[in-house]
């Protein structure tokens, strides 16, 4: 296997383990445990199913080191390309897996208060999540921007379709417009998501894409050898 399509599909394979380790965290895990509008709700859920809780901190963990690993992986792929936008991508990534590193704390805090509970476990509880979820909110913005460069980085290369490299790039400026609207109108939340799809669309294709091609063919023929042919010195 060429050299620039392990490191492809190295990089797919850690992307796939942060969509793995994250969606099920936020999507399944979390709705079970947190009642928005009801702190005791919230301490009994995770009184009640502890294992699970511990299950979504577990995930949130999973999601911190293969998001580092991702980030890491994608520079490699893309420093010859544009280092610059390398070296954004590693940024942003890697600032996305200090706020999931942070919101990991959080969870496994709610957890400890909810076993030995402290002041008002409730409350205390509740706010946890609460931060934990904010946490999220704000750190889209760094969740977008890696989008960004990572779109430009396909556009730069050729290897990979420049459909997908658009609609990275759109998608990661619509992600973080999201974050936006969040915060400046509670009351389009509605707008808020639905600004997310593009990005999830191209997150998806990308990891799809290098997991099955890795790069085109064409790209292959382009990269310079790995291990340069020695010169015969004449005697």
């Amino acid at each position: 296997m060429h050299a620039l399509t392990r490191t492809a599909r190295v990089t797919g394979l850690f992307y796939l383990g942060n969509v793995i380790t994250a969606v099920p965290g936020l999507l399944i895990v979390r709705p079970q445990l947190f009642a928005a509008d009801d702190p005791n709700a919230t301490l009994a859920n995770l009184v009640t199913h502890e294992s699970l809780a511990r299950a979504g901190v577990a995930l949130a963990l999973g999601m911190v080191v293969t998001q580092t690993l991702a980030a890491a992986w994608f520079y490699r792929l893309f420093r010859t390309v544009d280092s610059f936008a390398a070296s954004g991508i590693a940024a942003f990534g890697l600032v996305s897996a200090i706020v999931g590193l942070v919101s990991a704390a959080m969870l496994a805090t709610a957890v400890e208060v909810s076993v030995d509970p402290v002041g008002d476990a409730a409350a205390n509880v509740q706010v946890l999540y609460l931060v934990s979820d904010d946490l999220w909110g704000v750190g889209a913005l760094f969740f977008g921007l890696w989008l960004i460069p990572m779109g430009w980085c396909v556009l730069r290369s050729g290897w990979m379709p420049r459909v997908l490299g658009w609609i990275l790039v759109g998608g990661g400026v619509a992600y973080v417009l999201s974050a936006f609207i969040r915060y400046l109108a509670p009351d389009a939340q509605v707008v808020a998501e639905a600004l997310t799809y593009p990005a999830s669309v191209g997150g998806l294709w990308m990891v799809g894409y290098l997991l099955v091609r890795g790069v085109r063919r064409q790209a292959l023929d382009e990269a310079p050898p790995t291990v340069p042919t020695p010169t015969r010195v004449a005697s």
